[in-house]
């Protein structure tokens, strides 16, 4: 880390990250309605189950809301965060990718894993429906910093 900042992109899978010193988060794209298990949330319950765990307790509570994030140890300095940024699902127009609430748990992220570093594949992208050309200067303001950035590519 410096006072540059830059994006890494990376080969690989956002699941088995490159630790960083500090702690390291991993961040994904939730919705607001309770529904986990297609995209990329599937890779991370076929990992660790506390994520997924989590976030049911959140939807049955009623506290899932746009621009939170939700932060689950998974070992000693790694952590997923559940960002609620989607607002229902499926393909609507607009999409349901909600950029203000990506933004705001990006710095919650950001804040989590200052010293350290986010950990993520092209988040809001998928079925989100998202454009990564939206995603990434959001990247840019609420980490720069803060911490470094890893966005995973499949091999």
């Amino acid at each position: 880390m410096g006072g540059s900042f830059m994006i890494n992109y990376v080969k690989g899978d956002a699941t088995s990250p490159r630790m960083a010193d500090g702690a390291n988060v991993i961040c994904h794209v939730t919705n607001d309605i309770g529904a986990w298990g297609a995209g990329f949330s599937g890779a991370v319950s076929r990992r660790w189950p506390e994520p997924e765990q989590a976030y049911r307790r959140s939807a049955r509570a009623g506290t899932l809301a746009l621009g939170k994030a939700e932060f689950i140890q998974v070992s000693q300095r790694l952590y997923v965060a559940n960002m609620c940024a989607q607002h229902s699902i499926g393909r609507t127009n607009p999409p349901p990718i909600r950029y203000g609430a990506l933004e705001q748990c990006l710095e919650q992220a950001a804040s989590k894993a200052a010293g350290g570093a986010l950990h993520m594949p092209r988040i809001g992208c998928g079925l989100a429906g998202g454009k990564w050309a939206k995603v990434e200067p959001i990247i840019e303001r609420a980490t720069a910093g803060l911490c470094d950035v890893f966005v995973y590519d499949p091999k």
